[in-house]
């Protein structure tokens, strides 16, 4: 596997990329961009009963510290997320990274260009649809979390579509609700989301690259998840106690209770020159906070994935980050490694885990992280050419500019077999 790792300013980016617009299938160069987690808007969320508002800024920060520290010794390099005072709650709470990522990325796929994007779930906070159950109409909730900020992303390029599915907090509120969300994805021009889990081919693209969209959600809920619980030292302790899923989140139909089956299959038979899973959860991360739900997961199609698939592509953690696994612990041998990447820094923030991350690393010899970032907005774009991956990472500062600032770029090559 060739890799390279560059940090620098958004002129280095875009002089890899010698083109603005979309490339033609003819070229045999796709390029994407990747947002997730991206529906946090402050106004819509609730606090519960027992939660305090944060009256002042003191006390707002105080708790960002109080965060930091459960996962660092020492506030070195502690970045509170931006602050709002939000009338609707009565205190300060995060700010929204929403319109910086989405202004980031038009920018990206304008210089760079996008043939298509994925949206990797949750992307309605606090509960997804409620079909009005909190007073507030799931007409307005999708047109300020979707349409507003994502709906003419690839303005002018033909047959370009935002991908979807669905994450953990789309999931809240009942099965008729996130499939009010669904069906405004199939409504809307500008996305696609045909099922809870699907195969698609972008348009122009067919033969060269195929999407593979896994509800990791219901997944959960169909299988056994421990409850994350590190200690003092940021290692893995199981207590024996399990997480629990709500009946409706459960798979429901024939087809979604072979949703593993039907990954599994897909994947081998497809003759696509480039197979991409994309779930909402990550099967790595660092944030120490995800790890069991990884477990269950990796448990249920890492196999699968290893052995059919190009790259994985999650969200859920909020943060940005690059792990390469090797994957001999599915006894898969002798490709380049599998790159797993986790874009979930589309509104929300959250630390790594240092700790948590050394200890990863220590146990999984065949897992690497060439790269993580916490603590900030953004997103990646991928660009495929014949044989070879491109992965850039971007950050959005916390002045609301929507600039992108590239973070990485890395290098990997094609995996699958022809």
């Amino acid at each position: 596997m060739q890799k390279t790792l560059m940090v620098g300013v958004l002129a280095l980016a875009l002089s890899a990329c010698s083109h603005t617009g979309t490339a033609s299938a003819d070229s045999r160069t796709a390029r994407f961009a990747v947002v997730g987690d991206t529906g946090y808007i402050p106004s819509y969320e609730r606090y519960d009963e027992e939660d305090t508002p944060h009256r002042t800024l003191g006390s707002y920060l105080s708790a960002q510290a109080i965060d930091w520290l459960e996962r660092n010794p020492d506030m070195a390099g502690f970045t509170p997320t931006p602050w709002v005072f939000e009338s609707a709650l009565g205190g300060f709470i995060e700010a929204s990274g929403m319109y910086p990522v989405a202004f980031a990325a038009d920018e990206i796929c304008r210089t760079l260009g996008c043939n298509f994007a994925a949206m990797v779930g949750d992307n309605i906070y606090p509960d997804g649809a409620t079909l009005g159950a909190d007073g507030v109409t799931d007409a307005r909730r999708f047109y300020d979390m979707l349409d507003r900020p994502y709906g003419k992303l690839g303005a002018g390029t033909p047959g370009f579509t935002i991908y979807a599915l669905m994450g953990n907090h789309d999931w809240r509120i009942s099965r008729e609700a996130t499939t009010a969300q669904m069906n405004y994805f199939q409504d809307h021009p500008n996305f696609t989301m045909p099922d809870f889990f699907y195969r698609a081919e972008p348009a122009g693209l067919e033969g060269f690259v195929e999407l593979f969209v896994v509800d990791t959600e219901m997944l959960l809920a169909s299988t056994s998840v421990h409850v994350n619980n590190l200690d003092a030292e940021g290692r893995e302790v199981r207590t024996g106690e399990m997480e629990a899923w709500d009946d409706f989140v459960k798979p429901a139909t024939e087809g979604e209770k072979r949703m593993v089956e039907w990954l599994s299959q897909s994947l081998a038979e497809s003759r696509a020159r480039w197979k991409i899973v994309i779930g909402h959860h990550a099967l790595w991360s660092g944030g120490g906070s995800k790890f069991e739900k990884a477990h269950s997961l990796r448990a249920l199609y890492m196999g699968a994935v290893c052995q059919h698939a190009d790259v994985y592509i999650s969200g859920d953690d909020h943060m940005l980050e690059v792990y390469e696994d090797d994957c001999r612990s599915e006894g898969v041998t002798g490709r380049p490694p599998l790159p797993l990447l986790v874009s979930g820094a589309g509104s929300k923030y959250r630390p790594l885990h240092p700790k948590f991350m050394a200890n990863q690393l220590a146990a999984n010899p065949g897992l690497s992280n060439p790269f993580s970032k916490g603590n900030i907005w953004g997103l990646m774009h991928l660009e495929l050419t014949e044989d070879e991956m491109t992965v850039r990472v971007f950050t959005t500062p916390e002045d609301m500019s929507g600039r992108p600032v590239p973070e990485a770029t890395l290098a990997y090559q094609r995996r699958s077999a022809d």
